[in-house]
């Protein structure tokens, strides 16, 4: 699968310009503890199958597919928050995939993320302006009031929500305290895992504006994660398409969306909501 998906992407150059990521035969496991065999070692769940990819710079690239897929764990791997079985994961030309935490310090920095909860990502005795100026200070980029009244205004919050505390915020508000965290230390890449799957569609939708509006301003390259594909088709520019570890389907949005190449896709595209009226409705309520 993975010299299928190579090939694919050097032929279309969809996913392969300016690559901030270049990711090669990736394969992540797990131990299954459920069966494992007494005073043995745990067998292995291959979650990803060698994945190979590029993320462009400056883009917001998707990454979806059914509850499963390995996107999470994918999405993970690329911020090293899991240290990969095998394969390369290539930041700027530079193989990260099997650096100690020691030899990843220099580059935390560049690579951020979003959570999905807001609520248990944020520490609840903070204050908002605590809560994004801590990461700045571990950087030594400030971390004073005013930076983080900065961070804020940013993200469309003022003044009046530095004080505030996680619980005293709406959702939406504390999604977007988590967006002015990630990028109050100006990272290069943001991994952006379900972050609106738990917002009202109002409350999405201010969030993906601002992210698209952030990208722009910050030049920054994005990896949104997400099983939603009407999401997906308004925020991203990119598509990469997972289904149990291996890639199906990847290239521009529209590309995909006009002509996907799988079955898995066209079952996801296919779930997509569509804002058709049925016209009898009325005389079915009369």
């Amino acid at each position: 699968m993975s010299d299928l998906t190579l090939e694919r992407s050097s032929q279309t150059g969809d996913l392969s310009n300016a690559a901030l990521f270049s990711i090669r035969k990736l394969s992540v496991s797990y131990p299954d503890y459920a069966h494992k065999p007494l005073l043995r070692v745990a067998p292995r769940i291959e979650i990803l199958k060698g994945v190979s990819f590029d993320l462009k710079a400056g883009c917001i690239t998707g990454l979806v597919g059914e509850s499963g897929s390995g996107k999470t764990t994918l999405g993970r791997a690329l911020v090293r928050l899991l240290k990969p079985d095998s394969g390369e994961i290539l930041y700027n030309s530079v193989n990260i995939a099997q650096m100690d935490q020691r030899d990843l310090r220099p580059i935390r920095r560049d690579l951020q993320m979003i959570f999905q909860d807001p609520m248990s990502s944020l520490n609840p005795r903070h204050p908002v302006w605590k809560i994004i100026a801590l990461p700045m200070r571990r950087y030594g980029l400030g971390g004073t009031r005013k930076d983080a009244l900065e961070a804020l205004e940013h993200v469309k919050l003022g003044a009046a929500f530095a004080d505030r505390y996680p619980h005293e915020l709406s959702g939406g508000q504390r999604q977007r305290v988590g967006i002015a965290r990630a990028i109050a230390v100006k990272p290069k890449f943001i991994l952006a895992d379900e972050i609106v799957s738990g917002l009202d569609v109002s409350s999405q939708a201010k969030v993906l504006m601002l992210l698209q509006e952030l990208k722009r301003e910050m030049n920054l390259t994005v990896a949104f994660i997400s099983h939603d594909l009407s999401v997906i088709r308004h925020l991203c520019d990119d598509l990469v398409v997972l289904n149990h570890g291996e890639i199906v389907d990847m290239g521009p949005v529209h590309n995909v969306f006009d002509q996907p190449s799988s079955q898995v896709t066209k079952r996801l595209i296919k779930a997509i909501p569509l804002p058709r009226i049925d016209e009898s409705w009325f005389d079915e309520i009369v």
